[in-house]
């Protein structure tokens, strides 16, 4: 059973990856760019559900660990010869002003950073809980913007940094997805992920049967950190251009929202969730624009009005899915295979359980 589950994973694998290949020659630049934003912010709610959905732990720095991964990949992929147009009201400091990386090692190298900084917050952080917790990473995530700010023979400062290299390509994109949820998949089924699921679910009942707790937090803040700051990589690169002003904390909410939305503790509820979030925040952009019905302007239809709608249905979805769409439970072939034998029982046995 376990050899044609595999199976079925390659397939739909090979499957998705043709439809990022459709993605990528087969739609328009606006498709295409939300496709892609739909996968990057993926990777980033999987970086935060490490820390929050399957260790417990509420951290809101993910758009701090982003900026660092999407700083790193803007100074070491801007060409060289370009560098000086960039770096005009500071030159850029000579220990890196002539290192030049590819892409795939400047996101490497990015969410090490990140990971490195995670680790050095982790100390005096997680030792916080709850609310507390939230307020010190939230503010260290601030602390890393201003940094990056004033460090302008590093970062340019506020000018940010343009001409970096545009990667909008959906199978590249696409591949770093699939790595990161195979990567998480793994983690979370191994020992470390159990005891991640242990700390979340009782500290002093983990704690009593000879867990870690901070090593175990430190290390699943860092993983976090990791991903968010390659994820923050891909998002300056499909950019083209990054700014302290792209990474203010309120862009950690979306990745929040994508999380609960999708299911505190599912990793296919985050891959939902993003493609959800993100999605549904594009298409919904019809409703920001002036709209005549026989010749009447419609009250309603102006800038901001996509945000009350998606309120809506937010607020509808969790009415309905208190846990989430996926709660923490996670897609699997077996039940797949269940729901398609018969879909009405399917339904009825799970209501039975819930």
């Amino acid at each position: 059973m376990k050899k044609q589950n595999y199976l079925f994973t390659a397939i739909a694998v090979t499957v998705l990856f043709f439809a990022a290949c459709y993605a990528q020659y087969g739609l328009d630049a606006y498709l295409r760019r939300v496709a892609n934003l739909c996968m990057i912010y993926a990777i980033i709610g999987l970086s935060l559900q490490i820390v929050n959905g399957f260790c417990g732990q509420f951290s809101l720095g993910q758009a701090g660990f982003m900026a660092i991964g999407a700083y790193t990949v803007g100074i070491f992929t801007v060409p060289v010869e370009l560098r000086a147009n960039v770096f005009y009201a500071v030159p850029m400091n000579p220990l890196i002003a002539d290192i030049q990386m590819p892409v795939w090692l400047a996101l490497i190298v990015g969410g090490l950073l990140a990971a490195f900084v995670a680790f050095l917050i982790g100390f005096p952080v997680l030792r916080l809980h709850g609310d507390y917790l939230a307020i010190a990473t939230l503010g260290f995530s601030e602390i890393i913007r201003i940094v990056i700010t004033n460090a302008q023979s590093f970062t340019n400062g506020a000018l940010g940094i343009k001409d970096i290299p545009p990667l909008n390509d959906a199978r590249y994109i696409f591949v770093v997805c699939a790595l990161t949820y195979i990567f998480v998949t793994a983690l979370i089924n191994s020992s470390y992920g159990r005891a991640f699921k242990a700390i979340r679910e009782d500290e002093i009942a983990a704690e009593a049967m000879g867990i870690d707790l901070f090593r175990h937090k430190c290390m699943a803040f860092m993983f976090s950190a990791f991903f968010a700051g390659v994820g923050g990589g891909l998002y300056g690169a499909l950019l083209g251009t990054v700014d302290p002003k792209n990474f203010l904390f309120t862009l950690t909410y979306n990745f929040v929202l994508i999380i609960v939305l999708g299911g505190m503790g599912s990793i296919t509820g985050s891959m939902l969730g993003a493609i959800l979030v993100t999605g549904g925040l594009e298409f919904l952009r019809v409703f920001d624009e002036p709209l005549e019905f026989f010749g009447m302007a419609i009250p309603f239809f102006r800038p901001g009005f996509r945000m009350v709608i998606f309120s809506v249905l937010l607020m509808v979805c969790v009415l309905f899915w208190r846990k989430g769409i996926m709660g923490t439970e996670e897609f699997t072939w077996d039940k797949f295979k269940k729901f398609v034998k018969n879909p009405v029982g399917y339904w009825k046995g799970e209501a039975h359980h819930g």
